[in-house]
């Protein structure tokens, strides 16, 4: 069985039309794949400064990676494929995902250096985020969120990444119903490939 971490910042929840595109998603998701779920809103995610900071550089410079605060970076690692599910705020994602990947980023767990320099750790092969924007931003340079996941794919090993995206929400005049059903749409057949 292959792992498929789905990583949920759909801040609205049950209300969230990215979290409809990740529902999606998951009803063409490979039958070979165990979904492991992690729910960021229910999760206690800090920031890195102070004294958890502090910890968090004295376990890795001793190389000690048993401590219970390396399970986000471990889970991440392991899986071989990762789903990201996140709404477009402020021009990429909200914050919260923003604590999670500082969680995952981790020297020694998902991504090492050698004589050639940095090299991704991770054993997945496709990241994939899923995201809802209220206006049109596919391959718009403001769009951040896309573009940052994108740079990550390659920093953590995987092999490709791929954005599913409903564009224009929000737009007045825009038909955002049929942009979200196209975006679930590729999200199925996306899931059914993979």
């Amino acid at each position: 069985m292959r792992t498929l971490l789905v990583v949920d910042c759909c801040i609205r929840k049950e209300e969230s039309r990215t979290k409809k595109i990740l529902k999606r998603f998951l009803s063409a998701a490979p039958s070979d794949c165990e979904v492991e779920r992690l729910v960021l809103t229910e999760e206690n995610l800090a920031p890195l400064m102070g004294d958890f900071f502090e910890q968090r550089q004295r376990l890795l410079e001793t190389g000690d990676f048993s401590h219970p605060r390396f399970r986000y970076a471990k889970q991440f690692a392991n899986a071989d494929l990762v789903v990201i599910a996140a709404p477009f705020w402020d021009l990429a994602f909200p914050a919260l995902l923003k604590l999670y990947i500082e969680q995952v980023s981790l020297d020694g767990i998902t991504f090492g250096a050698n004589e050639t320099g940095l090299v991704g750790l991770c054993q997945g092969t496709d990241l994939v985020f899923l995201t809802a924007r209220g206006g049109f931003y596919t391959d718009d340079p403001m769009e951040m969120g896309s573009r940052y996941l994108d740079a990550l794919h390659t920093f953590f090993g995987f092999d490709r990444y791929h954005c599913v995206a409903a564009d224009g929400m929000d737009v007045a005049g825009f038909d955002g119903k049929a942009s979200l059903e196209e975006a679930c749409k590729k999200a199925e057949a996306l899931a059914a490939s993979l």
